[in-house]
């Protein structure tokens, strides 16, 4: 436990002390989602009606900025392999690197999903579930997207891979937690909703740290 959170300090340290990642991360987000008033019109309702999927969809495309460095610098200069040699399980180091990423991009977008929210008019009752959603729904896109940053570990243009091969896995979340949001804005019951993200990042936090270190030791052979 100490070595994992030994990790998780050090990348949040990096992370910071480079001020790039979280920083790029909340831009994109803000940006993206204030240019959509200007292509479907300022119209308030109509707004209102898509401000959960348009705050959604940028969210995902910012988490995706940074995952193609999730493991690349470590590879790069050899701390990856000493990581692998380490006591602490690979999966455990996957898992660690996932956790500092969600930190430093997830949790900033989730607050400031708050500004944005308030530019697109959505509903200040729809604001806490959305913001729910987000919190269920982000920590599986960093899992999802770790397993894509190792299995392109090392590729020729593996961003580009990577995107390719996270964005039709995470579709799911996305629909969901759009939908568990808009079912409030309805006045339906929106629980279903967030029990199956619950249910998905239930089974996301065993699975894909297990599969991003089997991509990663395929890597480092």
């Amino acid at each position: 436990m100490n070595a994992f959170v030994a990790l998780v300090h050090r990348d949040l340290r990096l992370a910071f002390r480079q001020g790039g990642d979280g920083l790029m991360a909340v831009l994109f987000f803000v940006l993206a989602a204030s240019l959509f008033p200007f292509g479907i019109g300022p119209e308030p309702q109509l707004l209102a009606r898509v401000a959960a999927g348009i705050i959604w969809v940028t969210a995902l495309l910012a988490a995706l900025l940074a995952l193609d460095r999730l493991f690349q610098t470590d590879w790069e200069d050899g701390t990856l392999e000493q990581l692998a040699l380490s006591a602490l399980p690979l999966e455990l180091v996957v898992l660690a690197k996932c956790l500092a990423h969600w930190l430093v991009t997830g949790v900033p977008l989730i607050l400031a999903t708050i500004p944005v929210a308030v530019l697109l008019n959505l509903d200040l009752h729809e604001l806490p579930m959305l913001l729910l959603s987000l919190l269920l729904g982000t920590p599986i896109l960093s899992l999802i997207g770790g397993v894509g940053a190792a299995l392109t570990l090392g590729a020729r243009r593996g961003g580009v891979l990577l995107s390719l091969l996270v964005l039709p896995l995470e579709i799911p979340v996305l629909i969901f937690g759009v939908a568990g949001a808009d079912a409030v804005l309805a006045g339906r019951e929106s629980q279903a909703q967030f029990l199956l993200l619950a249910g998905m990042l239930a089974a996301a936090l065993p699975l894909c740290p297990f599969a991003a270190a089997a991509g990663l030791r395929q890597a480092l052979e």
